[in-house]
């Protein structure tokens, strides 16, 4: 084969390749992860988890604040509300129980340490490197939150070097497994490329998944003449059907609660 045929036949294997890859990103990751459910009620956290739920270092289950708050009127307080360890009141003996889990290849406490690395946090000395590292570590063993953390740490260079291919590869692991905040960075980059038409696929996933910058995204991308209005009807209908399944008594009473600035 001369030198021209192989270069020939490395563009097209390369270009199936990348056809391939656009299928399945596109075919899957519709559903969030089964991580993203509270494991006491089963019910999917709402987004932004952060806001809605809470992290123990002991188990690093994440509990959603409606069943955070039922624990706490069944008088379980100072403990883990799924594991019912008593929580600890000073920042080593909390670091002990995540490196202890993070020295059996836990991916949530390999994941959850590199986090106290980057942010300098729990009684640890800001260290990037060491972050990345961890959390590298972590997305080989299935972390989908280390994967988008380490999309936005290349895509932006955030204390990094930057390296877009890099980030925009881990943000499609993560979000072919489900991850949202991954999707819709996909549609984000593919936004400000210019591809307009896939950056509508991917907030409409995430949208329907009940995130609301994406379903925002389209609302903007319908106004700027880049989404159809039944793209933006569609998305929508999906996201309020998302947002409506992630209700529950106990979350609602949990916002009721924190608009009269009572916490938990």
């Amino acid at each position: 084969m001369s030198n021209e045929s192989a270069a020939q036949a490395a563009v097209e294997a390369a270009d199936l390749a990348a056809r391939s890859l656009h299928q399945r990103l596109m075919a899957s990751g519709h559903e969030r992860p089964e991580g993203d459910r509270c494991p006491i009620c089963f019910d999917l956290i709402e987004l932004p988890m952060y806001q809605h739920s809470k992290i123990n270092a002991c188990c690093l289950k994440r509990v959603c604040n409606g069943c955070i708050l039922a624990a706490k009127r069944r008088g379980m307080n100072g403990m883990c509300e799924f594991c019912r360890t008593p929580i600890p009141d000073n920042k080593g003996s909390t670091l002990a129980m995540v490196q202890k889990r993070v020295s059996k290849g836990d991916a949530r406490a390999i994941f959850f340490l590199g986090e106290k690395y980057f942010h300098g946090e729990g009684g640890l000395a800001k260290n990037v490197p060491r972050a990345i590292e961890l959390w590298k570590e972590a997305a080989e063993l299935g972390s989908l939150d280390a994967h988008c953390q380490i999309g936005l740490i290349y895509c932006n260079g955030i204390d990094a070097e930057e390296d877009k291919p890099r980030g925009i590869h881990h943000w499609q692991q993560a979000a072919m497994k489900g991850d949202v905040e991954s999707r819709h960075n996909l549609g984000v980059i593919e936004y400000y490329n210019g591809n307009y038409e896939l950056a509508v696929q991917h907030c409409m996933i995430s949208a329907k998944m009940g995130h609301e910058k994406s379903l925002n995204d389209i609302k903007e991308m319908f106004k700027q003449g880049h989404a159809a209005k039944a793209q933006y009807a569609e998305a929508l209908l999906g996201y309020r059907d998302a947002v409506e399944e992630m209700k529950s008594p106990q979350r609602e009473e949990v916002k009721r609660l924190l608009a009269l600035n009572q916490i938990l």
